[in-house]
């Protein structure tokens, strides 16, 4: 799951730092990127991937799929294919559940 203490502040992130955000290995989100076109990270002088605010967002939402909702790499693909913005929204969603989630609990803890 995505790391909640982790905020999306800055322009370019590498591939270790997205890969700590969705705690997986760094050799994922690179197999990700080869097969999912969605994911198309810049490259530097060195070939470093520089992972944008909109890459991150796609691959919160290939992780969802893949990783939450067990789809496999082509049914995630074929998902993806038939109606993003449907699997955009329900991220979304489910994203502000999970933030309103840990605010009541934060809040819990205080009483």
């Amino acid at each position: 799951m995505l790391r909640k203490d982790k905020k999306i502040e800055k322009l370019y992130y590498s591939i270790g730092e997205v890969a700590d955000l969705f705690e997986v290995n760094a050799s994922l989100i690179r197999f990700w990127e080869k097969e999912f076109d969605i994911l198309k990270p810049q490259k530097n002088k060195k070939g470093n991937r520089l992972f944008t605010a909109k890459d991150l967002d796609n691959l919160r939402i290939i992780y969802h799929l893949v990783k939450e909702r067990g789809f496999t790499l082509q049914g995630a693909k074929d998902k993806l294919r038939e109606n993003k913005d449907d699997v955009v929204n329900k991220v979304g969603v489910i994203d502000s559940l999970n933030r309103i989630k840990g605010f009541l609990l934060d809040l819990k803890e205080q009483v």
